[in-house]
């Protein structure tokens, strides 16, 4: 890998010129491997002057010959599995079976845009009034961005470019600063899979990347995943500018374990949910809702010997089932939070505090911590925590359990697990939540589906790839054609009426 992760733009990796760098850290071992160029605005601007002007020649472009660079450029991922995946473990932390696992899930829209012809087929109605047809299309806006997360810099760039690009927009990525080698890699192998120059760019950076973005006139629709705070700024920002925005959030996912559930099934779901990825997930269960004292006892029973025994370390030893935190920033926040626990008198069952490993002394490494008699006006419960830490929930009755997850600020996913196909089934039609697994405990959709929030979770109107993707990248046009031999003698000053 080069010393310093710089931008990509018009088809070549271009040197920074700001002359601000950032610091990429192995989160294992806490040392900084690399450097990031942080853009300035007019870096930006020149990203979008060379998606701009590989617009209009890609926009033409007949849909599947765009499907084609799709379907090479999953090959392309396919071959360069592992060592995508390591570059990922070696700047975010998370294994590498787990990296392995996001890119996957990243490919599965690249495999659905690889279908665009299919999606972006209109509508036609033949005599619509006399001598009239109608038909409708839907085509590319043009220059659009992508500002995406720490804890998926693979997956997150795959659900928004593929999608974007092969409806015939020209694309610029940002992404964070914390993993960003990936996005380099990325740009690399659209280029060998036939893409041309410009429709593909990368412009690494900080908040100065993210404003220009939302300021730029060109730039007709925005992407972005992350905190909710940043999400709204964005949603507003973008709005403000006319710009399209889909702008997701932060998450406070809930697990509801009735007391007819499989407990064992569900502790297994609770364990890869709630700690895999050391919780960096915005779909991780970070809530365990349990129905009466019996459930909650026996799942803290079968959980917590389960969780000490964690194999923590870094995500290259392919015996480790949790790896490290992303920076020692984000170390402190989720330590802070667990003494915030505390002191608001949560019972920590299980304290994953203090966990140093042998030759890793300087690495972010927690171990998973267990919340128990957690209170819905507790921090805890209320903030999103984003690390190995799991909250306890004792509640009475499913009624009790619902209202306390329609009354959260967020809306992003959650699950209940049950042999009850009544309450499975009142559960996923009544509670106000975009994503619902029955026995599931991340319902990330598949790629023809849509992935989404409600409430905080989200802002914007469309959710994210399957046919909510397309509709997002693209503006519908309408056509109401009648051909001269139709066409009655004589103006009509009147509404057109179609009879």
């Amino acid at each position: 890998m080069p010393d310093v992760i710089n931008h990509y733009i018009g088809g070549k990796v271009v040197a920074g010129k700001s002359g601000r760098l950032g610091d990429i850290y192995n989160p294992a071992t806490g040392e900084v491997i690399r450097k990031v160029a942080y853009a300035s605005v007019e870096e930006l601007r020149a990203a979008v002057a060379a998606a701009k002007a590989a617009f209009p020649a890609w926009a033409e472009t007949p849909p599947l010959r765009r499907a084609r660079v799709m379907f090479r450029l999953k090959s392309l991922i396919e071959q360069n599995m592992d060592r995508l995946a390591r570059i990922i473990t070696e700047e975010h932390g998370k294994t590498v079976e787990d990296a392995k696992g996001s890119i996957t899930r990243g490919l599965e829209v690249v495999e659905f845009a690889c279908g665009i012809p299919h999606a972006l087929k209109g509508e036609y109605t033949e005599s619509v009034g006399t001598a009239i047809d109608s038909y409708s299309m839907r085509q590319p806006l043009g220059v659009v961005a992508g500002i995406t997360p720490f804890n998926f810099p693979a997956m997150i760039p795959l659900w928004m470019a593929p999608m974007a690009i092969a409806c015939g927009n020209t694309f610029v990525l940002k992404p964070s600063e914390k993993d960003p080698s990936f996005s380099l890699e990325l740009a690399n192998l659209f280029k060998e899979a036939g893409l041309p120059d410009g429709v593909f760019n990368v412009v690494q950076g900080d908040k100065v990347a993210v404003n220009a973005i939302l300021d730029d006139p060109d730039i007709m629709a925005v992407s972005f995943v992350g905190a909710t705070t940043t999400a709204e700024y964005v949603y507003q920002t973008g709005a403000r500018h006319n710009k399209r925005v889909q702008a997701f959030g932060g998450a406070k996912n809930h697990m509801v374990i009735m007391p007819d559930a499989d407990l064992n099934q569900a502790s297994d779901a609770l364990l890869g949910a709630a700690y895999g990825s050391a919780g960096e997930r915005c779909m991780a269960i970070s809530v365990a809702v349990a129905i009466g004292d019996k459930v909650a006892d026996e799942i803290i029973h079968n959980l917590a010997p389960r969780v000490r025994a964690l194999k923590v370390g870094p995500g290259t030893d392919p015996e480790v089932e949790m790896g490290p935190l992303v920076t020692r920033d984000h170390y402190n926040k989720v330590m802070g939070l667990i003494e915030t626990g505390v002191k608001e008198g949560a019972h920590l069952a299980l304290d994953g505090r203090g966990l140093k490993l042998q030759g890793y002394e300087k690495g972010f490494f927690m171990g998973g911590s267990i919340f128990d008699r957690v209170t819905t006006d507790m921090e805890i419960y209320k903030q999103e925590i984003f690390g190995p830490v799991l909250s306890v929930v004792r509640a009475k009755d499913y009624a009790e359990a619902a209202k306390m997850i329609n009354e959260h600020e967020y809306g992003n996913g959650t699950a209940i697990f049950t042999r009850d196909g009544d309450a499975a089934r009142h559960f996923a039609n009544s509670i106000k939540v975009g994503m619902v697994g029955v026995n599931v405990p991340i319902p990330v959709p598949v790629a023809y589906h849509s992935f989404g929030g409600w409430k905080r979770s989200v802002f914007g109107d469309q959710h994210m790839y399957g046919m909510e993707g397309v509709r997002f990248y693209t503006k519908l046009k309408t056509i109401t054609a009648r051909w001269p031999t139709g066409i009655r003698s004589g103006a009509d000053f009147n509404i057109p009426t179609l009879g």
